[in-house]
């Protein structure tokens, strides 16, 4: 990949990719060999979306997104609480079963969250055991819904996110799930 290159979706999946890497690397080089992609290649891909991301000129974030992945496939408005939000999905090549989902404020554009979920339609996993947890299997929303007595914990970098739950098989056991981009990496 050329850095005067347009970025586009495989450089975006590079992207997911990297911050995936601390906690799935053999997944991570598996992947990013699919897109063709060498490791300098990915961190080249990063430095430049966090270069896009940190430019005084920068764009929105939902600005950024839509430059970056095109129009997405379906929109949405979508009631969470008390907040009405602007749902908006990309397909993402190297997941086909899943979607980038970017939530944003309605009417301002504001993103207040982006992670992977399922596609409408896609078959989830069965998750009724800690061993049904396979990384890269489930999302944030799957486990939750599995599991209801998870309750959310404070990520370890804003693209991270993790869940409390009681192991079905020992409820006095406590595991935690952690997701990168909303993509299942690590039960412990």
């Amino acid at each position: 990949m050329s850095p005067d290159a347009p970025f586009g979706p495989d450089d975006f999946q590079l992207v997911l990719l990297r911050r995936m890497a601390d906690q799935r690397p053999e997944l991570v080089d598996d992947a990013r060999r699919t897109l063709g992609a060498t490791l300098a290649g990915m961190r080249e891909a990063n430095r430049r979306w966090q270069a896009m991301c940190r430019s005084p000129r920068s764009r929105g974030a939902l600005s950024r997104y839509r430059s970056v992945l095109g129009t997405p496939e379906s929109s949405a408005v979508r009631r969470i609480g008390d907040l009405v939000c602007d749902a908006y999905r990309w397909p993402v090549p190297l997941w086909p079963d899943l979607r980038f989902e970017v939530l944003a404020v309605a009417g301002s554009g504001a993103v207040w969250n982006e992670w992977l979920v399922r596609a409408p339609g896609a078959p989830g996993p069965v998750l009724r055991t800690t061993a049904d947890l396979v990384p890269w299997s489930c999302t944030v929303d799957e486990v939750a819904r599995a599991f209801p007595a998870a309750r959310p914990l404070e990520g370890t970098a804003p693209t991270r996110f993790r869940l409390a739950f009681p192991d079905p098989a020992d409820p006095a056991v406590l595991r935690t799930a952690d997701f990168t981009w909303g993509l299942l990496q690590t039960v412990g």
